[in-house]
This record gives structure tokens, sequence and C-alpha cells, in this order.
């Protein structure tokens, strides 16, 4: 698909969130590593965005665990089930995930 058809594309039903939402935002440590996530919410409760920001500010880890999160927050605005999300993600033996936005998942849970 080119950029072209992109535009095109049927964009499906995505639900957008109020101006105005409630949120929380929590920190956790993954790996000895600080990070900050907050959850906005639609009306209804269920989580609608994610922003997740690795305490090393601007690092590579940083960026793709804030990419992560718009990722997870756009499925979730086109009607993916947090739980689906959260199966998708890689863990290791032990069932724990093994990626910081797969540890944001298991928090919003």
């Amino acid at each position: 698909m080119d950029i072209e058809q992109a535009k095109t594309a049927d964009k499906g039903d995505r639900r957008q969130l109020p101006n105005r939402r409630a949120a929380e935002t929590v920190t956790f440590e993954r790996d000895n590593l600080h990070y900050c996530m907050t959850v906005g919410s639609f009306p209804d409760g269920s989580p609608g965005e994610i922003f997740l920001n690795a305490s090393l500010s601007n690092s590579l880890l940083d960026v793709l665990a804030s990419d992560a999160a718009i990722f997870a927050s756009i499925a979730l605005q086109f009607g993916a089930p947090l739980d689906v999300l959260r199966h998708a993600v890689k863990r290791d033996a032990r069932g724990i995930a093994a990626s910081p936005i797969g540890a944001a998942l298991d928090l919003i849970r």
C-alpha cells in the first residue's frame, strides 16, 4: 500500500475520547528502570489511551515505550479488548510480560 492509498483507506470506527476525561497516573519499575504511565478512560471507565515514559528521557527506551503506548491506545480506540493486547505481548517462562508496554498493560487490568 502506498501513502496515497493509506490516505483514502477506510478508517473504520474509531471511538473518540471526550476532551475532558478521567485519568490515572502511576509509576512502576521494570528491570531496575522507572516508568511513568498515565491512562485516560472513556466515560464508561474502560481505558482509551496510554502514555508511557521511561525515566531516561529521550532515550531509545523512552521512545520505544512511548510509541508502543501510542499503538496500544489506537488499538483500544478501534475496539481491541485490553486482554487481547495483554495476551499478544511476549512473556517469559513464568508468564511475566517481557516488555515495558506489557508490564503497563498488566497494571491497567
